[in-house]
């Protein structure tokens, strides 16, 4: 297949993990859960403007702002829960005008995390932040999910002048 015929605008990626669905989404959809594999800092603010708890779940129309390790606070991502159903899917804005679905699915008994990313411009800037960009990092995320909701490490680079690595 050549670049001409590769579809930009979305992607898919899939990760088994040896644990139970309600632990998987509580990961997806707590500031708490967050935070273990995926971000320094989760904000949710629901739709009265208030602020929700560490363990408390998200709903869909709440807002967020979202830090990373290896960046300062300068660098965020704000935007929108679009769906969160309480069970096994969980919609959201991201980066660049993009949405990201992370969807729990259940294959031959063992638990499948499915993410797509879609809506990415097709533009050569998008393709290289949206697509390629994005698309290294959540193999990077989905797969430190994998590591600590199994027992294993956490694998993200915490130290924040440790600059420009593939873990943080």
């Amino acid at each position: 297949m050549n670049s001409e015929d590769y579809d930009w605008s979305s992607f898919t990626l899939r990760i088994s993990i040896n644990t139970d669905w309600p632990r998987i989404y509580r990961a997806w959809t707590t500031q708490q859960g967050l935070e273990r594999w995926f971000l320094r800092e989760a904000k949710f603010i629901n739709s009265y403007d208030e602020k929700r708890k560490k363990t408390e779940f998200i709903h869909t129309g709440d807002t967020y702002k979202w830090l990373w390790h290896g960046f300062n606070d300068d660098t965020f991502e704000t935007g929108q829960i679009l769906e969160a159903n309480g069970t096994d899917l969980v919609k959201f804005t991201f980066s660049g005008g993009t949405t990201v679905t992370v969807q729990l699915k259940s294959e031959d008994g063992i638990a499948v995390v499915e993410l797509w990313q879609e809506q990415i411009g097709i533009d050569d800037e998008s393709k290289s932040k949206y697509h390629v960009g994005c698309l290294s990092g959540w193999n990077f995320y989905l797969t430190n999910l994998k590591s600590v909701l199994e027992g294993g490490l956490d694998l993200r680079n915490k130290n924040n002048r440790v600059k420009e690595v593939i873990n943080s």
